[in-house]
């Protein structure tokens, strides 16, 4: 399977930036509105304020996605979201037009760790530009889903990556099952 990482038309590198806590790594216009420009960024210090607006979206996020946790789980779960942001080998953010995050993804040894987009922000191939991002530059080539959260599971699978392993429970030990994804071109070389 290839994959062509970034349409020209729809996408503008920008190099040589002079900036401390993130670079641009580019700037895309979503094909369904040309008007509206996003940036996606590399984050190198995750700071209090960039901390609590990530939490936002993941908050937003799972609310849409993740129906099968209770509110109490997801309140519990928050706690632990900025020592994962702050954790993660690779953090990137994408800026809507107003400068403020939409969606986040989180890279750590080739694997996706973490992808939350803001449920406003779903169905314009912004989840698919981080994640052809992560593949071009970071070799992304596994994931974990739960699979009660069968939209991502189905957009994972668009993306080229197929379940190779379920287990009963999540990494925590509560009985929401994973799956295990590795990219397909990855999966059939592992097999010859």
């Amino acid at each position: 399977m290839k994959i062509k990482i970034f349409n020209p038309k729809l996408v503008r590198t920008r190099t040589n930036l002079k900036c401390t806590k993130m670079r641009v790594c580019m700037e895309v216009i979503m094909p369904k509105s040309t008007e509206e420009q996003m940036k996606i960024l590399e984050v190198a210090e995750v700071t209090p304020s960039l901390t609590e607006q990530l939490i936002g979206v993941w908050e937003k996020s799972v609310k849409a996605t993740h129906l099968f946790l209770s509110e109490d789980e997801v309140e519990e779960i928050r706690t632990y979201v900025p020592q994962a942001l702050n954790g993660i080998a690779h953090l990137m953010i994408a800026e809507g037009a107003d400068g403020r995050p939409v969606a986040f993804m989180g890279i750590e040894n080739q694997k996706l760790e973490m992808l939350f987009i803001a449920p406003e922000e779903r169905g314009k191939g912004l989840g698919k530009k981080l994640i052809q991002y992560g593949i071009e530059n970071y070799a992304v080539d596994e994931l974990a889903v739960n699979e009660q959260n069968p939209s991502a599971k189905g957009f994972y699978e668009h993306m080229g990556f197929h379940v190779y392993k379920r287990t009963d429970y999540d990494e925590q030990g509560n009985p929401y099952p994973l799956l295990y994804m590795k990219l397909e071109s990855r999966q059939s070389e592992e097999g010859e």
